[in-house]
């Protein structure tokens, strides 16, 4: 048995409605004043309001922060805490994707140790404690809810993490009502984003790879890969929705342990510079880097590929079910209505080696690769999905 660490969210709640709860558990967890984090979005589709009813009629004191923006910028963070330090609050409540819960983990950090952000970039950088926090993803995609991570990019566009055990959530609430709402590009984007971490959790090259983290992996697709769909057709299916709820938080329990590579890697400069949502920048890169990784990793993603796509089962040949498997996930972005080239987002040709030498400033995700990626392989991948 190899030797390995396993941290997750010490509860997890799955159950559809439960936000209208959300002030007894409050209670219970954090006590009478929190301090509610989230985005303008879902505050004009008025999703967050029943669980600031459930707030109002359980006597708990609250203030609503809702200026978090995607791929949230260090200043966003400094002036939640400064609001936050001003109520002498309780604990913390992030609702909404994974922008809103990655601020609510630092605001909590943050306040509650009185460390400063510049001081805890890194891995395992963190020395204080941080207040009590429940998280309540309103998308089946980043997983945070159960995940040591929070990403901020920094100056114009580098991403920079905040990863620490003290980050994970008392507790994580999947509430599936919260996700009807969706567009249906918001929830494939974010669906995608989910297998994402699912995949590269499970080729991880991490000393913690583990077992746990690789089954977690495969049930994450097997909901993921069974559903996705589904729900993009049929979006009132309170069923898939709360299977690909679940399918979200299992990845982000496997790549919370085992962490993700390169895929993400090639990402993040494509939300830093061009402000691409999170999910669909992974989206664009996934089948171009899993056909460069495909060398170094053929026998893993030929156990994957049957999770995600039943019918590869009876491919027999390794390199025929892994080529099929690259293929059919490529063609699953189509299919669902995404983007799937950077040329459509509008990204010039002449950007790509810029964004090759964004990708390698992320060295703590590309340690996890299964191959190698240089500057010159980053900007082929770039150039394979241009």
């Amino acid at each position: 048995m190899s030797t390995f660490t396993f941290n997750t969210t010490k509860s997890i709640l799955c159950e559809p409605g439960v936000c209208k709860r959300l002030g007894a558990l409050v209670k219970d967890q954090i006590g009478d004043k929190v301090f509610l984090v989230t985005d303008p979005g879902l505050i004009q589709l008025g999703l967050i309001n029943p669980a600031l009813d459930s707030l109002k009629e359980a006597g708990v004191t609250f203030e609503v922060y809702s200026d978090v923006v995607a791929d949230p910028p260090a200043h966003v963070v400094e002036d939640a805490c400064a609001k936050a330090r001003a109520l002498d609050i309780d604990g913390v409540i992030g609702f909404g994707g994974g922008s809103s819960m990655d601020v609510a983990k630092l605001v909590a950090l943050m306040v509650g140790s009185g460390e400063k952000l510049d001081d805890i970039y890194g891995v395992n950088m963190v020395r204080g404690k941080r207040l009590p926090l429940i998280q309540v993803p309103t998308t089946a995609g980043t997983g945070s809810e159960v995940t040591p991570i929070s990403i901020i990019t920094v100056g114009e566009s580098e991403k920079k993490g905040v990863v620490a055990p003290a980050l994970l959530p008392d507790l994580a609430l999947l509430d599936a009502e919260l996700t009807l709402g969706l567009p249906a590009h918001i929830t494939a984007a974010t669906g995608v984003d989910a297998m994402v971490h699912a995949i590269e959790a499970y080729t991880s090259t991490s000393v913690n790879n583990n077992p746990i983290s690789r089954v977690l992996g495969c049930e994450a697709l097997r909901l993921l890969g069974g559903n996705i769909m589904t729900v993009v057709k049929d979006p009132k299916n309170i069923q898939a929705r709360s299977d690909m709820l679940l399918g979200s938080t299992l990845a982000g329990q496997a790549f919370a342990n085992s962490p993700v590579a390169a895929v993400h890697a090639l990402a993040y400069p494509l939300g830093g510079i061009y402000h691409i949502p999170h999910g669909l920048s992974n989206a664009l890169v996934l089948p171009h880097v899993m056909a460069f990784n495909a060398p170094n990793c053929l026998n893993e993603y030929a156990e994957l590929a049957p999770y995600v796509f039943p019918e590869l089962a009876t491919v027999t040949d390794l390199q025929d079910r892994v080529d099929q498997f690259i293929q059919k996930t490529a063609q699953l972005s189509r299919d669902l209505g995404l983007q799937t080239t950077l040329r459509e987002m509008n990204i010039e040709e002449s950007a790509l080696e810029t964004l090759a030498s964004e990708a390698m400033k992320q060295t703590r995700l590309l340690v996890n690769n299964p191959r190698d990626v240089d500057e010159q392989a980053a900007l082929d991948i770039y150039r394979a999905a241009f």
